[in-house]
């Protein structure tokens, strides 16, 4: 029996977001040092990297809550930096010393492609490239190139992103309670995902109460991603999911799956996702893409 029809709304989202990958894909390539600069190595691996693929969900939902309230501001170089900086902790989460993958995105992470040094390298200069977008994007605009800045590196520094990746670590092997597991979680995925949509409301003509609001949404939607990963893991598979499964119970990490097991995991990233998505739609704006998307997301473990 064939496939029903797609609806004119999946056909609609389907192009909507092809769009903004085909943005992001392109503002990668624009913003990025060449392959070839010196030293090329670094730069190839630094592009081998972002461009391996991937969701682009935090460059994305950056871009789709900024065209809720459009500007006359570019928001794509925000966007790749955005990515840039996440792609950084992938790549040095991946690493020997962390959680020496072997796959991401379906193919060799960057230690395996190049070597460590490399990967090393390459992470720590993504991590500076995405603040040299926002300086020289923005730069002209300091108010918004300092509030762009600012969340951002609050969202990646010490008491969040690294924090949520320190603990995450220490915890390794040992039975952490579910408090634990949610500020790793928070930290290490979440925060970002709120940097993203406040990215948005800095770039856009939102009005400043929504900054409050995008951040709660951005946090409610990578804890559900964060979950639906830990789901995923326990019972994905490889050539699906684009990394090695089981990874997370073989190291002795503590997940939502560990914690929870796997009907509350499902009902809590359920639950999460419909908040999310009921928050969106208050807003005085066209939320139709934001919560197809935030469904989709969930969809993954059905």
């Amino acid at each position: 029996m064939p496939p029903p029809p797609a609806s004119p709304e999946s056909t609609a989202f389907t192009r909507a977001h092809r769009n903004y990958l085909a943005r992001v894909e392109a503002g990668i390539d624009t913003w990025l040092p060449a392959a070839d600069a010196r030293p090329p190595r670094l730069h190839q691996a630094m592009r081998y990297a972002v461009s391996a693929g991937g969701k682009r969900l935090r460059p994305v939902l950056l871009l789709a809550f900024y065209d809720l309230y459009p500007s006359e501001v570019d928001p794509l170089p925000a966007a790749v930096a955005l990515e840039c900086l996440h792609t950084y902790s992938l790549v040095h989460d991946d690493l020997p010393c962390m959680d020496d993958s072997d796959l991401r995105r379906g193919r060799l992470t960057c230690h395996r492609e190049f070597d460590e040094v490399t990967a090393l390298l390459a992470g720590d200069a993504l991590l500076t490239e995405s603040f040299r977008i926002l300086g020289q994007a923005y730069g002209d605009e300091p108010v918004r190139c300092t509030a762009l800045v600012r969340e951002l590196a609050d969202a990646a520094g010490s008491c969040k992103l690294i924090a949520g990746q320190v603990e995450d670590t220490l915890g390794e092997g040992q039975i952490l309670d579910a408090n634990a597991v949610h500020f790793i979680h928070s930290n290490k995925t979440a925060a970002l995902f709120s940097a993203a949509l406040a990215m948005g409301v800095h770039l856009s003509e939102a009005p400043p109460k929504c900054l409050g609001r995008a951040r709660e949404i951005g946090n409610k939607i990578g804890l559900a991603f964060q979950i639906v990963d830990d789901i995923l893991d326990a019972t994905g598979r490889a050539e699906i999911v684009g990394k090695a499964t089981g990874a997370d119970h073989a190291r002795g990490k503590n997940t939502a799956v560990s914690i929870h097991g796997l009907d509350a995991a499902r009902a809590f990233a359920r639950q999460l996702s419909r908040e999310a998505r009921e928050s969106c739609a208050a807003w005085d704006a066209d939320t139709t893409f934001l919560t197809t998307l935030i469904r989709s997301l969930e969809d993954r473990i059905r």
